[in-house]
């Protein structure tokens, strides 16, 4: 018999220690893993309506196995859902089961349900214990490791939200099987901009032959040694932030139905990198490096044809904005970040109109 190869990752959080397990067809072991880390055998069970067709019962059943007293909550899928709308649902729903402070909550699914359970999760009774069951490739690499959570409004992505550090992450790769071919691609977004920012090991595996659970553990085991050094984005985290302020303009200008997370993170580091080379923070040959491992991974390199000024009021509204001016973080090589809040209007709509947006 194979031997089953578990990896676990430590996460440091201003709330205690935890760690992101990525064990191959451990939602079987969900159970075990759950009961080890809550403070009560009840626990709700958050899913979206096309995860929880796929795996609640395996869910349901390893924790009944485990003796754990189980209820299921589903949620609406996709981006859309990702509202106060969504948010305020649930808490009527926990209101009505009678969910109390050592009531455990198991986030199952993507990003859109790690966030809303989370953000739920963080403000309910002022907070209830929380597992990340991620079943994306987003998720597992990123999303569910660092203790965000937020959910969108009509002005811009992740603009009401709070810091609430799970007890554990359980990433079983099995669940990526009935992903998506265009929600698998765009989670190693995430991974690819690890690889720019901080990882040349990363870097060099993605621009060869490599394997998907390897690249996942590293990317996400990359993001919890930043996030464990700055949980709350007052320095280092905010690397982590690469291309994400064009990428979440995008999403938002596009209704979040447009364009996928990974999908407008891609376009926002093909942005980064183009400005990088204006300002003379990087080099051509650097941004065409990045842009070949985007080529490489599939995501489209022909900017969609945007309105730059209405891209920009977006970016202005982001919520690490100041003054109205965005902050852009900007690479000259793997390990040199630079995190600029003075690129002029006039800077941004050169490298956008350059790249194929509006002016």
């Amino acid at each position: 018999m194979a031997t089953r190869h578990v990896v676990s990752i430590p996460v440091k959080s201003s709330a205690g220690r935890y760690r992101a397990v990525f064990d191959r067809g451990g939602l079987a072991r969900l159970g075990r893993h759950a009961g080890a880390v809550l403070p009560s055998e009840r626990v709700v069970l958050v899913s979206d309506a096309h995860v929880a067709a796929l795996y609640a019962e395996a869910a349901l059943g390893a924790l009944g196995r485990a003796r754990l007293r189980a209820e299921m909550v589903v949620i609406p899928a996709g981006e859309r859902a990702k509202t106060l709308e969504t948010a305020r649902r649930l808490y009527d729903q926990f209101a009505d089961m009678g969910v109390d402070r050592a009531t455990g909550i198991i986030a199952l699914g993507g990003g859109v349900v790690g966030d809303v359970a989370g953000f739920v999760a963080a403000t309910y009774l002022r907070g209830l214990p929380l597992i990340h069951v991620p079943t994306t490739t987003l998720a597992q690499a990123d999303a569910a490791i660092g203790g965000k959570t937020a959910v969108d409004l009509p002005a811009g992505k992740n603009l009401v939200g709070a810091f609430h550090a799970p007890r554990l992450v359980l990433a079983d790769t099995a669940t990526l099987a009935t992903l998506p071919d265009r929600h698998m691609r765009a989670g190693l977004a995430e991974v690819a901009k690890v690889a720019f920012t901080l990882e040349p090991e990363l870097l060099r595996l993605l621009e060869g032959a490599f394997e998907l659970d390897t690249a996942l553990q590293r990317a996400a085991a990359t993001k919890a040694r930043v996030v464990s050094r700055d949980e709350r984005e007052a320095g280092m985290r905010m690397v982590l932030n690469y291309g994400h302020t064009v990428g979440h303009a995008l999403e938002a200008l596009g209704g979040y139905r447009r364009w996928l997370h990974g999908e407008a993170v891609a376009f926002g580091i093909r942005a980064a990198a183009r400005l990088a080379t204006l300002t003379g923070a990087g080099t051509a040959a650097w941004e065409e490096r990045q842009n070949a491992v985007l080529d490489r991974l599939g995501f489209a390199r022909a900017f969609p044809p945007v309105s730059i000024a209405k891209l920009f009021s977006y970016m202005s509204l982001d919520k690490k904005a100041r003054a109205g001016a965005p902050v852009f973080v900007l690479t000259a090589r793997v390990g040199v970040v630079r995190v600029r809040r003075s690129l002029s209007l006039g800077t941004v709509t050169r490298a956008l109109a350059s790249l194929g947006a509006r002016p």
